[in-house]
């Protein structure tokens, strides 16, 4: 049975085991569907995000841990302290599985310690232990092996804060493993403001399921059918940056933070080129049979040193081409220090570059900048940038507060490529215009982790659950699309699945179906995507959320001149009449109609 549930007061050391309601579990699956249904019982908009009272939700979903295709993965979520809506972030490694082990699917954190402390999870038996030997002094890497040392016990999995975090640095991360990370809306500022270090994990029990024979069966073939796609094959072998040059071809990749539409250099920072240079090894997340984490070894220059986690995809754009640098050394190097800092390196490069942007416009100067001087091309300032972030010190105390706020305090809001206050991730919706819906309509503010439909633009279609490939620059006609894919990947959100698998719709109903007793088929599975979906939305909605926020920034709203997006850009008026019509939202407030929310089963 799926929904064993840890209750952990930090306030009063209260510890309590639980289980989550099974008719919830069937109507959310698991992972951050299902958190949105525990959270909404809980939801009060007058508790700040940093609060005692606001709960921090780690949860699993029903395949974590069991070895199925890319299902090493869980989420953390709550109110966030970055955007103040909905907060929510996927994280890989093995913590999740190992929480399975150890005997819980999730953990519900409230309140706040006196003192730092971390939680020892350990087969069913826990502990809240003392972190003050690592608080404002150890770093995401090097508390991991503290603690495991202090533990003795070496196969524990750690999650867990940087000096971020223990700031409560509004875009902070909670960190695991070779620097897998629950990176956006902040999650790592909440364990900050409750003084909670670290979570360290270890199990030696097995995820229950109902049929193992079956399961273990579909298990198998699902693998064996992800090691023969060409997808996998690409990942293994350049990582999420192995279409870097294609999608800087189409227009796709930002550069400039958002003002340029070509940067010649950027073939420099692929993951052809990292793996012809630097790269020295392939990390997956546990039970995953794709691979595609990076190490990488710099051998020479000023970045030399050991092996050390290769950047993704979106950290090379925020240190690269945002920045005009084609640097992998230094590229890598400052997405290490974001790991060891605990920040979320997609807001703190598109934070730093719009520093850059309004440097060279004359918003700002040096005198506001503390004597740094912002160049494009030179990116060796971040290094500096990064640790006054993390302390929320000097001219970094203003850098995070997000683009946003950052932007507001110098009169220049407009220029903030933001959505709902998240930065946009590294997919320009001018290249591909169905990705502006999911940017303005993520319940986390912009986001491609809630709906990824450039890759439907970028050549795919999803025929099992009728979404075919649809044109990269027309805009009327494709909202259903949108939609349903948001659906699908809220499914994958609540499994918890990666995005770079690609499993037919119905093998993951039949391992669902193995792992459990609910019997899913693929319009159940859909429709249980649309209900946590629509209650994320009322979610937000009870926080404020209207209609008027949901706007594509000014910079995404002028089209470039030249390059792959040939002077594109969105029809928002279009593409969202269309998209409330095809939900069933209500023009006006933003909100799924009552009718809708009957139909889901919400009311």
């Amino acid at each position: 049975m799926f929904g064993r549930l840890l209750k952990i007061d930090l306030s009063t050391k209260v510890i309590e085991k639980d289980t989550i309601p099974q008719e919830w579990v069937k109507d959310y699956i698991g992972g951050s569907g299902l958190a949105a249904r525990m959270l909404w019982e809980n939801l009060d908009p007058n508790i700040d995000p940093l609060a005692p009272e606001n709960p921090l939700l780690w949860i699993t979903g029903p395949l974590t841990g069991t070895g199925g295709p890319t299902t090493g993965r869980f989420t953390i979520c709550g109110r966030s302290p970055q955007t103040g809506i909905w907060g929510e972030s996927n994280i890989g490694g093995f913590v999740g599985p190992e929480l399975r082990y150890a005997g819980f699917d999730a953990l519900w954190i409230t309140g706040k310690s006196t003192e730092p402390v971390y939680l020892w999870i350990k087969n069913g038996e826990v502990e809240i232990r003392s972190a003050a030997a690592y608080w404002g002094c150890k770093d995401t890497y090097e508390t991991q092996k503290s603690i495991k040392d202090e533990l003795d016990e070496p196969k524990a999995r750690v999650a867990c804060i940087g000096t971020a975090g223990e700031n409560q640095a509004p875009y902070a991360l909670i960190l695991s493993d070779h620097g897998r990370v629950a990176g956006r809306t902040g999650m790592g500022a909440i364990m900050g403001s409750k003084n909670l270090k670290a979570v360290a994990v270890r199990g030696t029990g097995k995820p229950p399921l109902f049929d193992l024979a079956e399961y273990s069966r579909l298990r198998v073939l699902s693998n064996k059918d992800l090691l023969q796609q060409n997808m996998t094959q690409i990942f293994n072998a350049t990582g999420s940056s192995g279409a870097a040059d294609y999608l800087q071809m189409v227009g796709d990749m930002p550069q400039k933070y958002w003002s340029q539409a070509a940067f010649e250099s950027a073939g420099k920072v692929s993951g052809a080129e990292m793996a012809e240079t630097i790269l020295t090894g392939t990390i997956g997340c546990q039970g995953c049979v794709i691979k595609c984490g990076r190490e990488v070894t710099i051998k020479e220059g000023p970045y030399a040193g050991g092996q050390t986690k290769g950047p993704e995809y979106e950290t090379i754009c925020s240190f690269g081409p945002q920045l005009l640098v084609a640097d992998l050394a230094l590229i890598s190097a400052l997405g290490e220090k974001c790991d060891r800092l605990g920040l979320d390196s997609i807001s703190a490069g598109n934070t730093i570059a719009l520093s850059y942007l309004m440097f060279e416009q004359g918003v700002i100067s040096s005198k506001d900048t503390g004597g740094i001087t912002l160049t494009w091309g030179d990116a060796f300032p971040c290094f500096e940038l990064l640790d006054q972030i993390a302390k929320k010190e000097g001219f970094g105390a203003k850098l995070a507060l997000g683009s946003k706020a950052f932007a507001a305090k110098f009169g220049v809001e407009e220029l903030a490529v933001q959505v709902n206050n998240l930065d946009v991730a590294m997919h320009d919706p001018r290249a591909f215009s169905g990705q502006a819906v999911p940017y303005v309509t993520s319940p986390r503010g912009a986001c491609h982790n809630q709906g990824d439909y450039f890759s439907i633009e970028l050549g795919g279609s999803m025929e099992d659950i009728g979404i075919p490939m649809t044109e990269r620059f027309s805009d009327a006609g494709k909202a259903q699309y949108i939609a349903r894919h948001q659906y699908w990947r809220t499914v994958c959100n609540s499994v918890v699945m990666c995005f770079f698998a690609v499993v037919p719709v119905q093998t993951v109903c039949d391992l669902l179906n193995a792992a459990g007793s609910n019997q899913w088929d693929i319009p159940s599975l859909l429709k249980a995507g649309e209900r946590a979906w629509n209650l994320k939305r009322l979610y937000n909605g009870k926080l404020g959320l209207t209609r008027a926020t949901e706007k594509l920034p000014k910079l995404l709203l002028q089209a470039l001149p030249d390059g792959g997006q040939e002077g594109h850009v969105p029809d928002m008026e279009t593409m969202l009449k269309e998209y409330y019509t095809a939900c069933s939202w209500d023009s006006v407030s933003g909100m799924p109609t009552i009718e809708k929310q009957k139909e889901l089963g919400i009311l």
